[in-house]
C-alpha cells in the first residue's frame, strides 16, 4: 500500500515537472504572441467586429495569420466564402505539421496527438520538434499539452484585451497599429525566401495577379486575393518542383 502511495506521489511529480518544462518551454512563444494579439484585437474592434466575435475567432479559428488577413477581408467588404476559401489555403499548411508532430511524437498516445494537433501553430510546432525525447517519456504528453495550452491561453487572452483597447485608445494610434498586418506577413515570408528565392518569386507573383484581378478586370477584393492566392500557389508548385527535377 506504502509502496503504491509512492509511485502515485512520484507519478503526480513527474507530471508536475513536465507541466513546467512545457510552460518554460512556450515563454517565448508567450511574450511574442501578447503585443500581436492585442494588435489584431484592437485592428478587428476597429474592423467593427464585436468582443464575443473576435474573441471567438481566437478561440475557435486560432491562426495569427489567417485572423489578421481575416479582419483586413472583412474590412474591404469580403463575403463569408472568399474568407474561407482564403484561409484554409493559407492554413493547409497546418495538414503537414499535424502529420509531421504526429510522425515525431511516435512515442505519444493517441489521445494526446490528435488534442495537441488541433493546438499546433508554427511556433508551437517549431519548440514542440526541438523536444522529441519528452514523447518517450511516460506521461509525455503533459509536456506538449503545457506547451500548446500556455501558447494559445496568451493569444486568447491577447485577443480579448485588444479588442477592449479597440474603442479606448487614439483613433491615430490604432491606426498606425494596422502596419502590424504587413509586418506579420513579411516576417512570415522573409525566413522562406532566405532559404530559397523561389518563394519570393510566388509571392511576387500573387501581388501581381491579385493587382490584374482587381484593378483590370474589376473583381471584387476578396475573390481577388483568393483567386490570385490560389493561381500563385499552383504556378508555385511548377516553380518549386522544377528545381528538384
Amino acid at each position: 500500500m506504502i509502496e503504491e502511495i509512492n509511485h502515485l506521489n512520484e507519478e503526480q511529480l513527474h507530471k508536475k515537472i513536465l507541466l513546467k518544462k512545457g510552460f518554460m518551454a512556450a515563454l517565448p512563444i508567450v511574450l511574442g504572441y501578447f503585443p500581436i494579439a492585442i494588435t489584431y484585437g484592437v485592428l478587428a474592434a476597429q474592423a467593427g467586429i464585436s468582443l464575443i466575435e473576435l474573441t471567438a475567432m481566437s478561440i475557435l479559428v486560432y491562426a495569427g495569420a489567417a485572423q489578421f488577413m481575416g479582419v483586413s477581408m472583412i474590412t474591404v467588404g469580403a463575403g463569408s466564402l472568399e474568407i474561407i476559401i482564403a484561409t484554409f489555403v493559407l492554413n493547409f499548411r497546418h495538414f503537414v505539421m499535424s502529420l509531421s508532430f504526429a510522425n515525431r511524437t511516435r512515442g505519444l498516445q493517441a489521445k494526446w496527438k490528435v488534442p495537441l494537433s488541433l493546438g499546433l501553430t508554427d511556433e508551437s510546432f517549431s519548440i514542440a520538434s526541438l523536444h522529441t525525447k519528452e514523447a518517450e517519456q511516460t506521461n509525455g504528453g503533459y509536456f506538449y499539452a503545457a506547451l500548446i495550452i500556455s501558447a494559445y491561453a496568451s493569444w486568447v487572452i491577447g485577443s480579448f484585451l485588444g479588442g477592449m483597447l479597440g474603442d479606448v485608445i487614439p483613433a491615430t494610434l490604432s491606426q498606425s497599429m494596422g502596419i502590424a498586418l504587413y509586418a506579420m506577413f513579411i516576417g512570415l515570408l522573409i525566413p522562406s525566401v532566405k532559404k530559397e528565392i523561389r518563394y519570393g518569386y510566388v509571392a511576387g507573383l500573387a501581388m501581381i495577379f491579385n493587382y490584374i484581378f482587381s484593378y483590370t478586370f474589376s473583381i471584387d477584393q476578396g475573390w481577388s486575393i483568393v483567386c490570385s492566392t490560389l493561381l500563385a500557389s499552383l504556378i508555385g508548385v511548377f516553380i518549386i518542383r522544377g528545381k528538384t527535377m
